[in-house]
């Protein structure tokens, strides 16, 4: 039976992910640094479920959680770097230990994923997946966001480094990077002072008006990973035109536009 390693399973996208994988008959080890919330999540999965309360930005935390899966099961077939957080607000104004925040749990979360779970994927020599969460903000840098934007652009480069590493050492290891466009979770749950919060409150509703629950979002994932897809974006129509416009504009040099700031 495969098993599934999520991190950031308390809630949102992981959560969905989590029930999902058990829907297809996986065993599922859920992380994250909310017990409380992590437990009510394995709780409504049943005996597939396995929780680990992890800090990913904790290099032993993370170590803790691989011991634990291949304690339990023996092996891992799917891992999911999931866990991330959100602030925003003037790149300036954001607080250094909000910025710190960022880089800890969207890069370094990824990177502690990578370095307990690979050497083991490695000496069992046999497939498995590694599905790292980036965002549709990781190709779309956003003014207001620049954490977010900043440390997803770096998840982006980082999957993709790990894709050559893995095939340099002819690893049957696969990557996929995952680009979500809207989806339901608490993300947005911190409002900052100021100017940005009209931004932030706008944000808050279109994700309620457009986004996804990660219920209905994770099977779009699951159908991606059978297809064997890289590139896993389940929502095109929140990816394609800004992308297409963005890679537009860089071939032209022209500088970039924002749909939050009035041209004069």
């Amino acid at each position: 039976m495969a098993v599934a390693v999520i991190t950031g399973a308390a809630g949102g996208i992981g959560a969905g992910l989590a029930r999902e994988a058990a829907r297809r008959g996986m065993q599922v080890v859920l992380a994250d640094r909310d017990a409380d919330a992590l437990a009510q999540v394995a709780a409504g999965i049943g005996a597939a479920a396995l929780a680990v309360p992890t800090d990913v930005t904790d290099a032993a935390s993370v170590e803790a959680l691989a011991e634990a899966a291949y304690a339990t099961y023996g092996q891992v077939d799917l891992l999911f770097n999931n866990a991330g957080v959100l602030t925003t607000g003037f790149s300036w104004e954001i607080p250094a230990d909000k910025w710190q925040q960022s880089l800890d749990v969207n890069v370094t979360g990824i990177l502690n994923g990578i370095r307990a779970f690979v050497p083991r994927l490695l000496a069992a020599d046999r497939p498995a997946r590694i599905i790292n969460t980036a965002s549709v903000g990781g190709f779309l840098p956003s003014p207001l966001m620049a954490p977010y934007s900043v440390t997803k652009f770096a998840a982006v480069a980082l999957t993709e480094c790990l894709a050559g590493e893995l095939k340099i050492v002819k690893s049957p290891i696969e990557v996929s990077l995952l680009a979500p466009g809207p989806v339901k979770s608490g993300i947005f749950r911190e409002a900052p002072p100021g100017v940005a919060e009209q931004f932030h409150r706008a944000m808050v509703d279109l994700l309620e008006a457009n986004g996804l629950t990660g219920d209905e979002f994770a099977p779009l994932v699951f159908d991606a990973i059978k297809r064997g897809e890289y590139w896993i974006i389940p929502q095109p129509g929140a990816f394609e035109p800004g992308f297409s416009n963005r890679n537009a504009g860089i071939a032209e040099r022209r500088p970039p536009q924002f749909f939050l700031v009035e041209e004069d």
